[in-house]
C-alpha cells in the first residue's frame, strides 16, 4: 500500500443532517426540527460515540441574515468547545443543500465572492479549523434547484443547472482561497453523491450522459474541464462561457479529501419498458419516456455497489478517499447491516492500496423530511445513530456498533450475520418476481423465539420476521408450554434463541371473571417461569401487557409511571405479570398495548365494524369507554426495534389518539364508505360486560413515542381491505 496512506482501517466519523434548503421564500432548517439549537445535550452525544472527527455546520443561513451585519458566533462556538474538549476534529460546512441568504441565490453573479467573504470571517474567527466543505454536495443541489425546481430558486433546465453548478464550485475555490489566507495548511473535504446510472440498451446514451455528468464538480476543481472533456460542448452550448472554464484550469482547487455519500437511492436504472413498474416512475427527456428507479430494484449484470463505485473515483483521480455520509432508512437490524457492510468495504479496500481515510456515520441524529425532498415542511422524521424520539439515556444498537468501530471494538449481534433487503430478491420491482428465489437464512441462525404461533400478535411477528430476515421460531403452546419450565428449558437448551417475544396468552376478558386460575396462569404465571430461563440463559425477553391495569379514573392518558389499579381479573393477571417479571429480570422488556387491529388476522374491531355495516346490520358500540388503538405492523416493527436496541422495563406502544369505541366504529365506516347511522351508540352498562371495564385507558408514552399517529394507521389499514370479502351471499329461494 501506498506509504503516504499508512493506515489499514478507516476512521469513524460523524454527520449532523444540518440541510438549510430553501422553497420559495420558506427556509427549512433541520437543526430547527430537530431541536439541536436549544438541546445542549445532544452534541454532547454525539460527540460521546468515540468519532475523530465530525462533519460541522457553521451555515451561511444561520448566521448571516443581512449582508454585512454582525456575526454572532455563540452558536458556532459552544459546539466547537464540546469537540475540542473530546478531541473531536471539525470539518467545517458553510452551506448544506442552501442557496444561501435572502441577498443572494445561486444564479447570483456575486454569489461565490458573496460565500468566500463570510468563508473569511468564519477563518478568521476560528483559525484553528483545519477542514473545511464549503458546499455540500454542489452537483445534488444543483440539480434540485436548477434542474428539477424543487428548491430556490426554482429552475428547470440545463442552463439554470449549469450556472448553478459552476457558481457553487467558484464559491469552493474561492472559499478556499480566503480560508488559507488566514490558515495556509486548511484542507478541502469536498462531498458529493456517489452516484451511477445503469440502463437498457436502449437508454445507454442518457446513462452515459449522466455517468460523466456525475464527476463534473471534482472535474472543475481539478481543473479537468478542457476541450477534450467529454461534456465540455453540452456546457458551452448552455450558456458557460469558455473563460468561465479556464477559471478553473487556472485556480485548481483539488479536494484534499474526496468525500462520496452513498445511499440506497444512488445507484439508478433507466428502462424504457415501462409498463414493468408503478406508473409514479414514469418520466424521460425529450427523446425517450422511461423509468427511473433505485438499481437494486432491478436484476441487472453490470459491476454496482460501493466497493465498485469508491474503486471507480479513485481510478478516476487518484485522491484520498472517505465515505462522508452512510444512512439507511429502515429498521434497526437493516441500519446494522448496512453501516457495517459499508464499514467492512471500505477496510477491504484500504487493505488492497485504496485509501479511505472515513467511514462517516449520517446523520447520527435522524432528519427531516427527506422523504419529500424536503419540498416542504417536514412531517416524517427518520431515526438516525441517535433516535430523537426516544429518552435522553436510551442507545440504539446502531451507536453500540458505531461506538465499538470508532473505538477498535469487537462488535457481534446475530441479525448482522443475514443480509440486508437489498442484497434478497424480494428487493425486486413485482415484474421481476419470477425471477426470486427462495431465500433462507444465513449465518448460525441464533433464532428469535416467538411463543404463541397462532394469534394475531404471534402472526403479525413472524411475518414481519421473515421480511426483516430475522432468523425465527414461532412455537406453540404444545411446543412451548408456559406451565411446563421442563419443556421450555429442553427446548431452550436445543436451540439457544438470542430473545424470546411472548406473544401467548388468555386474552377473553370477560370469561376471565369466572376462569380465575387459567388466566393467572397463562399471563402471570407462565412469563414468570420464562423469565426465570431467561434470566438464567441471559436470553433477551419480551412481555405484553394491557392498557386494563389501569382503572380509568385518571383525566388524561397513562404513562408508563403510573400508578396500576386493574377493575378486572384480566387487568390484575397483567398487572401481576409486570411486578414479577421485572422483578426476576430487571433488563427485561414489557410493553404495553391497547385496542390492537390489524390486516392480516380476520377478528377485530374495525373488521367487526365493516362485516356487519357492508351487509347492512346495525352495529352496537360504547360511547363512554376511551382507548388508544394500535395497529399491529406498527406495533411488532416498533417492539423488534426495540427488542434489538436492548431496551427494557416498560413501554407504551399504541398509534396515541385517545378515541371511543363508537368514534371509531363511525370512523370505520366513514373511511370505508359506509352507512355510518348504522353505528349505535350505547353506554357500557347497556352492553353489560361481565368485566368491569375502565372508562378513560388511553396510553402515551414518556419514554418515546415511535408509533405513526392513529390516523396514519387507519389510512393503511383501509388501504389493505377489500370489502367485497364481507358481503354475504344472497339467498335465493326456489
Amino acid at each position: 500500500m501506498d506509504t503516504k496512506y499508512p493506515y489499514c482501517n478507516p476512521e469513524v466519523w460523524g454527520g449532523i443532517e444540518c440541510s438549510i434548503n430553501r422553497v420559495g421564500h420558506e427556509y427549512f432548517d433541520q437543526f430547527h426540527f430537530s431541536g439541536f439549537y436549544e438541546r445542549k445535550d445532544l452534541l454532547r452525544r454525539v460527540a460521546d460515540l468515540g468519532i475523530t472527527s465530525l462533519r460541522l455546520p457553521i451555515l451561511w443561513e444561520k448566521h448571516v441574515k443581512e449582508q454585512d451585519a454582525d456575526i454572532d458566533w455563540t452558536f458556532a462556538e459552544e459546539c466547537l468547545t464540546v469537540l475540542r474538549d473530546r478531541n473531536i476534529e471539525p470539518i467545517a460546512g458553510l452551506i448544506h443543500h442552501g442557496s444561501g441568504p435572502a441577498f443572494t441565490c445561486l444564479e447570483d453573479s456575486k454569489f461565490p465572492e458573496l460565500l468566500a467573504s463570510y468563508a473569511l470571517r468564519v477563518a478568521t474567527r476560528f483559525p484553528d479549523i483545519q477542514y473545511y466543505t464549503p458546499i455540500n454536495e454542489p452537483l445534488t443541489t444543483a440539480r434540485f434547484s436548477g434542474l428539477y425546481g424543487f428548491w430556490f430558486p426554482h429552475g428547470t433546465g440545463d442552463s439554470r443547472f449549469l450556472r448553478m453548478l459552476i457558481n457553487q464550485v467558484k464559491g469552493i475555490v474561492l472559499s478556499m482561497r480566503s480560508i488559507r489566507t488566514i490558515n495556509p495548511l486548511a484542507k478541502l473535504v469536498q462531498t458529493e453523491d456517489l452516484s451511477k446510472i445503469f440502463s437498457t440498451s436502449t437508454i445507454q446514451y442518457q446513462a452515459s450522459f449522466e455517468n460523466e455528468r456525475r464527476w463534473l464538480t471534482n472535474d472543475l476543481l481539478c481543473g479537468r474541464v478542457n476541450h477534450q472533456h467529454p461534456l465540455f460542448n453540452y456546457i458551452l452550448t448552455n450558456g458557460v462561457s469558455e473563460e468561465e472554464l479556464a477559471f478553473f484550469i487556472e485556480n485548481t482547487c483539488p479536494p484534499d479529501i474526496m468525500g462520496f455519500n452513498y445511499y440506497i437511492t444512488s445507484e439508478r436504472f433507466l428502462d424504457e419498458h415501462t409498463d414493468r413498474y408503478p406508473p409514479q416512475l414514469l418520466g424521460g427527456n425529450n427523446i425517450d419516456s422511461y423509468v427511473d428507479t433505485e438499481a437494486i430494484r432491478v436484476p441487472h449484470d453490470n459491476q454496482s455497489g460501493l466497493r465498485h463505485l469508491l474503486t471507480e473515483a479513485w481510478d478516476r483521480f487518484g485522491i484520498e478517499l472517505a465515505l462522508t455520509e452512510v444512512q439507511l432508512h429502515c429498521t434497526r437490524e437493516e441500519q446494522l447491516r448496512w453501516f457495517s457492510q459499508a464499514f467492512d468495504t471500505c477496510s477491504d479496500l484500504c487493505k488492497h492500496g485504496i485509501p479511505v481515510r472515513a467511514v462517516t456515520a449520517w446523520s447520527i441524529l435522524g432528519a427531516y423530511g427527506w422523504n419529500n425532498l424536503l419540498r416542504s415542511k417536514p412531517e416524517h422524521y427518520e431515526p438516525g445513530v441517535i433516535d430523537l424520539r426516544i429518552e435522553e439515556n436510551y442507545e440504539t444498537q446502531l451507536a453500540r456498533l458505531i461506538r465499538s468501530l470508532a473505538t477498535d471494538q469487537e462488535f457481534h449481534h446475530p441479525l448482522l450475520k443475514q443480509k440486508g433487503w437489498w442484497e434478497r430478491d424480494m428487493r425486486f420491482h413485482h415484474a421481476f418476481n419470477h425471477l426470486a428465489q427462495n431465500e433462507g437464512f444465513s449465518g448460525d441462525n441464533y433464532p428469535l423465539f416467538i411463543v404463541g404461533k397462532t394469534g394475531t400478535l404471534g402472526v403479525a411477528f413472524s411475518r414481519l420476521c421473515e421480511l426483516r430476515n430475522i432468523p425465527h421460531r414461532n412455537l406453540s403452546r404444545f411446543e412451548f408450554d408456559l406451565s411446563d419450565p421442563v419443556q421450555m428449558e429442553s427446548v431452550i437448551n436445543k436451540y439457544r434463541p438470542w430473545a424470546i417475544i411472548n406473544c401467548a396468552g388468555y386474552v377473553r376478558v370477560d370469561e376471565a371473571e369466572n376462569d380465575i386460575i387459567n388466566c393467572m396462569m397463562a399471563n402471570t404465571a407462565g412469563p414468570v417461569y420464562l423469565a426465570e430461563l431467561s434470566k438464567r440463559f441471559g436470553i433477551r425477553l419480551l412481555n405484553f401487557s394491557s392498557d386494563l391495569v389501569f382503572d380509568g379514573a385518571a383525566a388524561e392518558p397513562y404513562s408508563e409511571s403510573s400508578v396500576v389499579s386493574p377493575l378486572n381479573v384480566y387487568g390484575q393477571s397483567k398487572a401481576d405479570m409486570e411486578e414479577i417479571v421485572l422483578d426476576i429480570l430487571p433488563k427485561s422488556l414489557v410493553v404495553r398495548t391497547s385496542a390492537f387491529f390489524g390486516p392480516w388476522d380476520k377478528y377485530n374491531f374495525p373488521r367487526a365494524v365493516i362485516g356487519s355495516l357492508v351487509n347492512g346490520r346495525q352495529f352496537r358500540a360504547a360511547h363512554d369507554l376511551v382507548v388508544s388503538p394500535t395497529y399491529v405492523p406498527d406495533l411488532v416493527n416498533a417492539a423488534l426495534d426495540l427488542l434489538i436496541d436492548e431496551a427494557d422495563g416498560i413501554w407504551h406502544l399504541s398509534n396515541q389518539e385517545p378515541v371511543s369505541w363508537y368514534d371509531w366504529a363511525v370512523l370505520v365506516a366513514k373511511r370505508a364508505r359506509l352507512d355510518s347511522g348504522l353505528v349505535i351508540p350505547l353506554s357500557s352498562t347497556q352492553l353489560a360486560f361481565p368485566a368491569k371495564r375502565p372508562s378513560y385507558i388511553p396510553l402515551r408514552s414518556v419514554r418515546g413515542n415511535l408509533m405513526p399517529s392513529f390516523d396514519h394507521a387507519i389510512d393503511r389499514f383501509m388501504h389493505e381491505v377489500d370489502l367485497s370479502q364481507y358481503k354475504e351471499p344472497s339467498i335465493v329461494h326456489p
